[in-house]
C-alpha cells in the first residue's frame, strides 16, 4: 500500500476563486527543473471521500469537491499554507475502502 496525502475543497473555491492553474504550472516547472517525477494529481469529485473513514471530511467539504492528491506530504502541507481553506489528510490505497486513489465519481457518472 502507498500513503496518499490530499488537500480537498469545493470545486468553486479551488477552480474558480483561487489561481490553482498558476500554482500547478509553477509546481510542474519546478519539478522539471529538479528532474523530479510529477507526484500530484487533480481529482474532481474524488471517490476516496466515499470511504467510511473519510465521511467527516466529506461532510465538512462543500460539494462538488475537488482534491489534489500526492505521495508527497511536504507538497500537501505547502498547499495548505498556500490555500488556507482546504482540508488535508491522508489515506492508504489500494485498500478495502479505497481501491483507486485517483478515481473520480465524475467518471462513474459519464
Amino acid at each position: 500500500m502507498t500513503t496518499y496525502y490530499y488537500a480537498v475543497a469545493s470545486q468553486k473555491f479551488l477552480l474558480e476563486q483561487e489561481p490553482l492553474d498558476e500554482v500547478l504550472k509553477e509546481r510542474r516547472r519546478y519539478y522539471q527543473e529538479q528532474e523530479q517525477s510529477i507526484d500530484f494529481w487533480l481529482v474532481k469529485a474524488p471517490a476516496f471521500l466515499e470511504a467510511p473513514e473519510l465521511s467527516e471530511v466529506k461532510a465538512a467539504c462543500p460539494q462538488p469537491a475537488v482534491a489534489l492528491v500526492s505521495t508527497s506530504k511536504q507538497f500537501i502541507t505547502w498547499l495548505k499554507l498556500r490555500f488556507e481553506y482546504v482540508a488535508t489528510g491522508e489515506f492508504e490505497a489500494p485498500s478495502a475502502t479505497v481501491s483507486d486513489p485517483l478515481a473520480s465519481l465524475d467518471a462513474v457518472a459519464s
